[in-house]
């Protein structure tokens, strides 16, 4: 059986340890080798934590054979994205302006999966410091594509995705500023939740934009990360037995979000539109202006906290980072505190009236990017290539950062092509068990 472990979802995992068919110790073992014996391996791990995963799987197996199971993932690996602080173990961010960083303490989501019993195979390799959609990070390393190893892996969270695309963990750990839980997984065909600013506690989380920044799971199934997510949240797992999207109504956002698509990532949206709606869905076509607005803001709302967040440290090494990241950065100096506070009173008048246009619908529908996958090697060539690709990529997504929302990326039929749902604010047991349903009739 362990022969298809590596293929199966944290949630079937977790049933067969319940059932006595599979040992976690021999799980977790299972995905250390296999994490040591991949040809890109050390492309998506940045360092293992065999001891302490292996510390936890027994525990877990001595509690499923006691009965005393924590929960339906007790006994199943995790990866986390190398911005979680874990005690004693280098958490760098993907940046050398972090080298040798060593927390003296867990982050809060970290000590929560931990309790649950989730043993934690190591730390994920991501964009530096977290600022670009990309995954391409020459300081410390790119993971390969999903179906092209040359291919941009999808950042930040860059690692976590690859590390479940290519069966070296059940699930992953993101962190998500302006899409980097949802690029990632969408090009990496997997699930990706981005939950709503504030809800999950960001102790001991390497920050970027804090009043943006989200803690998220990149997963093989909504079930999965449904399951995850109430783990993070310290919640009840939402139902999602007898999800149905018959009824249910989705607004296409026919604003930005279908500009200057690629067409395969058209063709593949419309497919998958068209699947929700004959699987009893209302679909309705809408533009709204105040996305159109809020998206002119974004410069000045994420540039300056980052370049606040990082400057000092930034200012005193800057040779130690890549040219477009350290550019975007600097990108933030270039406002005025007076245009940062107006930009964010403008966006909380925009949130209202985007939350009063959107009331009657369940959610709302973009494809997760407007571009696939493109070549690494062109992206390092060209440091301007590299800024557009960026902004292209972190487009779409961005929507929901900007709006506060929810927001759900889904595999389609098409490699590397995903299909987002967005809902309100702290809505995400109801977005996903909508997106069970999708799911479902996605295929």
């Amino acid at each position: 059986m362990s022969r298809n472990w590596h293929s199966m979802g944290a949630a079937d995992l977790g049933r067969a340890i319940a059932a006595g068919e599979i040992c976690p110790v021999e799980l977790t073992e299972s995905y250390l080798d296999a994490a040591g014996a991949h040809s890109h391996g050390k492309q998506i791990y940045a360092r293992m934590m065999r001891q302490q995963a292996l510390d936890a799987a027994a525990a877990a197996r001595a509690r499923a054979r006691s009965g005393q199971r924590r929960g339906a993932l007790d006994g199943v690996p995790v990866a986390w994205k190398d911005l979680f602080d874990t005690a004693g173990v280098l958490t760098e961010a993907g940046t050398a302006l972090l080298k040798g960083r060593v927390p003296d303490s867990d982050a809060l989501v970290v000590a929560r999966l931990g309790m649950a019993g989730m043993p934690p195979l190591g730390k994920t390799h991501m964009t530096e410091l977290a600022f670009s959609g990309l995954g391409v990070n020459p300081v410390t390393a790119t993971p390969p594509g999903a179906h092209d190893a040359g291919a941009a892996p999808g950042g930040s969270s860059s690692g976590s995705a690859a590390a479940v695309r290519h069966g070296l963990a059940a699930v992953a750990i993101g962190s998500d500023t302006g899409g980097s839980v949802r690029v990632p997984a969408a090009w990496n065909d997997l699930v990706g939740l981005k939950t709503t600013a504030g809800r999950i506690p960001l102790e001991g989380v390497v920050p970027l934009a804090a009043r943006f920044d989200t803690v998220g799971p990149l997963a093989r199934t909504v079930e999965d990360a449904a399951l995850t997510f109430a783990l993070l949240d310290a919640s009840p797992a939402p139902d999602l037995r007898g999800a149905s999207l018959k009824g249910a109504r989705l607004m296409v956002l026919e604003t930005v979000a279908l500009d200057g698509l690629d067409p395969v990532i058209d063709t593949a949206f419309e497919a998958a539109v068209t699947r929700l709606a004959a699987a009893g869905a209302q679909i309705i076509r809408k533009a709204l202006p105040e996305v159109d607005e809020a998206m002119q803001l974004a410069g000045v709302l994420y540039t300056p906290e980052c370049y606040g967040t990082w400057a000092p440290l930034i200012e005193v090494y800057p040779e130690r980072m890549f040219p477009p990241v350290l550019a975007r950065f600097r990108a933030g100096r270039e406002h005025a505190a007076s245009d940062y506070i107006a930009a964010w009173q403008q966006l909380d008048t925009l949130r209202i009236a985007y939350a009063r246009a959107t009331a009657g619908f369940d959610a709302v529908l973009v494809p997760t990017t407007a571009n696939l996958p493109p070549q690494t090697a062109a992206l390092l060539a060209d440091h301007d290539y590299f800024t557009s690709e960026n902004l292209r990529t972190l487009r779409n997504t961005r929507i929901g950062n900007l709006m506060g929302l929810c927001a759900l990326t889904l595999p389609t039929q098409t490699p590397c092509a995903g299909i987002s749902l967005m809902a309100g604010p702290m809505q995400e047991a109801r977005l996903l068990r909508l997106g069970a349903a999708a799911e479902a009739a996605l295929g």
